[in-house]
């Protein structure tokens, strides 16, 4: 069969060009044209012939919201707990996930351990490895200790193979590791392109789609931490999940950052061992550090990660500074460091404009919500004033620039995690207050920055 023809389209005025060009002949813009198959005669997509990618669901008439019948969606259990959680509770029919991370944090070993998992329970898997041989991934199977696994392996990278020999296998769950490797020959660029990673992926989202067949795929990510290829390539794909933890510590966290059948921001914890990826019960126990006693510079803090409240120990060091202090955190948002240290000095009276001041999440976790503001404050004043926060103390709250501390959302499930953790004593904004007391909890409700300042003291 002859290969169709290529062309090559402007990202920004959709000019179409025979051969690549450096500078777009329409609007003059340079490096915007990129490889494209052309659409079929008679106006077709070329994906559409024959009914070959219609979606599972039946084309319906026009008809309001309320008269449609909705049910949720069937999943099946991974059999790894974590996972299932960062999915919205298991694989969905027909539903495609993309998985990034740093290269060796752990994404091929946990998806050959789930394959593994679904087969066991009677599901027929295939895993595609474009990266490595299957001599390679048998040798890893039998390192994490999944003695007989029957996954079926396909070493290949050419896109029309692999939808071939799904078709003919039909497994219930493919994974692709990775999206990156896969080439089709529609296009003549080199795997990894943008061209290729976005035509392969839409090849294989449609054949999901079509056929109830579960896709993973494996994404790279670039240096900065994003995922590699085309934007699109994420909104082509139902959930996208990113692998994140040093590579040096054990512990991974997989984060979902868009879920379409799920809530967004669910972390699962991972602890790499000598047998693979084990799914972490007590997630609060890795971030909380072991101090036999209460030491200056440390607060706990009661996050909320999807629908997870996880304890995190939030470290301060404030030190003498030269002429130009530094301002360093790690796990929390620079620039909202500097805006708490003005608001500390303007509303509370504590002043580190000489001061370096240095602030840590323990354990790796990033903290992106605004309710760890409370419980940095009072970690940089502990340090600065060399006084340790009273053993079994919490905080948390939003602090905005006038000095008000704001709610957090879902603060009853945030105490009652504390106190169930041993925790007795918390520093928390009014509206958080509990309306029934929670045993073994004292609680401080305040209002502004200031009066959170003079609870801990009253408390010292």
């Amino acid at each position: 069969m002859a290969k169709d023809k290529t062309l090559y389209t402007c990202n920004e005025c959709a000019t179409t060009s025979p051969r690549w060009l450096g500078k777009c002949p329409g609007c003059g813009a340079w490096n915007t044209l990129i490889e494209s198959v052309p659409e079929a005669g008679r106006g077709k997509n070329r994906l559409s012939g024959a009914g070959q990618y219609a979606g599972l669901a039946q084309a319906q008439a026009v008809m309001p919201l309320a008269a449609i019948e909705a049910s949720e969606v069937a999943r099946t259990a991974s059999g790894i707990e974590e996972l299932d959680r960062v999915l919205g509770g298991g694989v969905v029919e027909g539903g495609v996930v993309l998985i990034g991370g740093d290269p060796g944090i752990g994404k091929s070993t946990l998806l050959l351990q789930a394959m593994d998992a679904l087969h066991r329970v009677g599901l027929p898997t295939l895993y595609v490895t474009g990266e490595e041989s299957g001599a390679q991934v048998a040798l890893r199977s039998r390192r994490l200790g999944l003695e007989g696994s029957q996954v079926s392996v396909l070493a290949e990278i050419q896109l029309e193979k692999i939808l071939a020999t799904i078709e003919a296998t039909q497994p219930a769950v493919a994974v692709i590791d990775s999206i990156q490797t896969v080439y089709s020959d529609q296009l003549t660029s080199a795997p990894g392109s943008v061209a290729q990673v976005r035509e392969c992926a839409a090849h294989l989202t449609r054949l999901a789609k079509a056929t109830g067949i579960a896709v993973i795929l494996v994404g790279h990510v670039t240096k900065e931490g994003a995922l590699a290829g085309p934007r699109v390539l994420e909104h082509m794909v139902d959930t996208v999940l990113y692998f994140e933890g040093d590579t040096h510590s054990s512990f991974r966290l997989v984060r979902a950052i868009k879920n379409r059948f799920g809530a967004v921001n669910e972390i699962g914890v991972f602890a790499m061992t000598e047998r693979g990826l084990k799914g972490v019960a007590n997630p609060s126990a890795i971030f909380l550090s072991q101090h036999s006693e209460p030491v200056p510079g440390s607060c706990v803090l009661v996050t909320l990660e999807g629908t997870r409240p996880l304890l995190v120990e939030i470290q301060a060091l404030v030190d003498g500074g030269g002429p130009s202090p530094r301002r360093l955190s790690v796990g929390l948002e620079r620039d909202r460091l500097a805006m708490l240290l003005a608001v500390l000095h303007r509303h509370a009276g504590v002043a580190c404009a000489d001061q370096d001041v240095f602030v840590n999440a323990v354990g790796g976790v990033r903290i992106s919500e605004p309710a760890a503001d409370l419980a940095a404050m009072l970690a940089i004043t502990s340090s600065l004033r060399g006084r340790a926060l009273p053993k079994g103390f919490i905080a948390f709250g939003e602090v905005g620039l006038a000095g008000e501390v704001r709610p957090a959302p879902r603060g009853q499930e945030r105490l009652k995690e504390a106190a169930k953790l041993g925790f007795t004593m918390a520093v928390v904004p009014k509206a958080n207050a509990p309306k029934k007391p929670i045993p073994g909890l004292e609680i401080h409700a305040v209002e502004r920055v200031d009066e959170a300042m003079a609870a801990v003291r009253g408390l010292g």
